[in-house]
């Protein structure tokens, strides 16, 4: 952030007795953890902070320290109701458009507060005081460790904080393997180390407590794989039964979609998932190069995201909506071709 951002946000700080944090709906590890590592942050400055996130997350992150003090909306409506309208300063993070909140969306635009917009995701609205947006930053997680550094408050980050932000760090960079990590990606997760981050037990937290249904799970996606070699594309679809007959959690298909891009040739991958109680058929996208799934996604199917990351959704049924998809394909066959 600029000088002049940063004196804008000590200012809204100086005169905030309460503030919210929000995550965007079906929280990942980056929304979390970057939210709960500004929320200890901010705390220990001495500030009234309450972390929200409009529904619940996976298993996998809550073990996250600060997590037993989060509220959902989905869960505590009336708690969560009257922590925004008692707010004099809400912090949006990970997303950059009120509607990516789900149902609390509209609660959060009948706000009087002012709001602070820390975002990696392209085409951010304009409703915040402050926008703190960089798309080339690996993570909102890396941006809120470098936001606390604008502030001065480097010295301050504690193991709980270098946790949570390490572990936003790592989970939206695919374990730092995505294009977004850069050289500073690894200094800044140095330094959370040096801080009290301990990487192999953060790892093993995520990755290594799969329940047996999950990796069921895995199995029937991997079944039902389709390649396209002439587009160089690849995509699974999941219904609602296959994730019924095994027992399907919340992030439990997570990662799922790098899979079809894993494969040799594949530069664009999509996973399908219906989800009968929304009405909706879910998509996440992921690419290679400089194919825009983002563009793809925004143009397509109201959703949005990174230039090699992004999802979106359907109101179609599970069946239309890949047949839709592929329909699309040939008019993209030279961007998805051209460096074959």
């Amino acid at each position: 952030m600029n000088d002049e951002k940063v004196a804008m946000v000590l200012g809204l700080l100086k005169d905030a007795n309460t503030i919210v944090i929000v995550g965007h709906k079906n929280p990942d590890g980056d929304a979390v953890g970057s939210c709960l590592g500004l929320g200890h942050f901010l705390s220990s400055r001495g500030h009234n902070v309450q972390v929200i996130m409009p529904n619940d997350f996976p298993e996998f992150l809550k073990w996250l320290p600060g997590c037993d003090d989060l509220l959902t909306f989905d869960k505590s409506e009336k708690d969560v109701t009257a922590y925004v309208n008692d707010a004099d300063l809400i912090f949006t993070l990970d997303f950059n458009a009120l509607d990516r909140t789900g149902d609390l969306g509209a609660l959060l635009e009948a706000s009087n507060a002012d709001f602070i917009m820390i975002d990696h995701h392209q085409q951010p609205d304009g409703y915040a005081k402050v926008t703190y947006s960089d798309v080339k930053m690996s993570s909102t997680a890396e941006m809120v460790y470098h936001f606390i550094d604008s502030l001065g408050g480097n010295a301050e980050i504690t193991e709980d904080i270098a946790t949570n932000l390490y572990t936003g760090i790592m989970t939206d960079t695919g374990s730092f393997r995505f294009p977004a990590t850069s050289p500073e990606t690894h200094r800044v997760v140095a330094d959370l180390m040096e801080k009290g981050a301990q990487n192999s037990v953060i790892h093993q937290n995520i990755y290594d407590t799969n329940s047996p249904d999950k990796l069921k799970l895995l199995g029937v996606a991997l079944k039902n794989l389709t390649i396209l070699p002439e587009y160089r594309t690849a995509y699974i679809s999941l219904s609602q039964k296959e994730l019924d007959e095994n027992n399907f959690r919340k992030g439990d298909t997570e990662g799922f979609v790098n899979y079809a891009l894993s494969v040799k040739g594949v530069i664009f991958a999509a996973i399908f998932i219906q989800n009968k109680q929304e009405a909706i058929t879910k998509i996440s996208l992921r690419s290679k190069g400089d194919f825009s799934v983002n563009t793809f996604a925004r143009k397509h199917f109201n959703g949005g995201g990174h230039t090699n990351a992004a999802g979106g959704r359907s109101s179609q049924s599970l069946r239309n909506t890949v047949k839709e998809f592929i329909s699309i394909l040939p008019s993209y066959k030279n961007a998805l071709t051209q460096n074959a």
